[in-house]
């Protein structure tokens, strides 16, 4: 299915910093952030404890969309979600501005 142009830009895609992450307790994958985006901080839950520590994602800036419907995992809400890439053996890897830019600032 091809998404037109005009759909793409209803995504909004920010960076983010992540300010806090810890495992949602009774949780085996999942960890709760707190992202700065600037003019706002959101909440995004993702299960990523089986590739990240929670320690090592504070004060990393990653791609999020901000503009998806609100999901609860685990009776926790997520605001946003963070993108990653998984290859065809199951590795996921965030997705992370390539040079040092501005939290907020626009995925295009």
């Amino acid at each position: 299915m091809e998404v037109s142009f005009e759909d793409f830009l209803k995504l909004d895609m920010r960076v983010g910093k992540i300010v806090e992450a810890e495992q949602i307790p009774e949780s085996r994958n999942l960890i709760k952030m707190i992202v700065d985006f600037s003019s706002e901080k959101r909440q995004s839950v993702a299960g990523l404890l089986r590739y990240y520590k929670p320690e090592e994602l504070i004060d990393k800036k990653y791609a999020f969309v901000l503009n998806l419907q609100r999901k609860k995992m685990m009776g926790v809400e997520s605001q946003c979600m963070i993108l990653a890439a998984e290859d065809t053996k199951g590795n996921v890897i965030l997705i992370k501005p390539e040079k040092d830019v501005e939290i907020g600032s626009k995925v295009r």
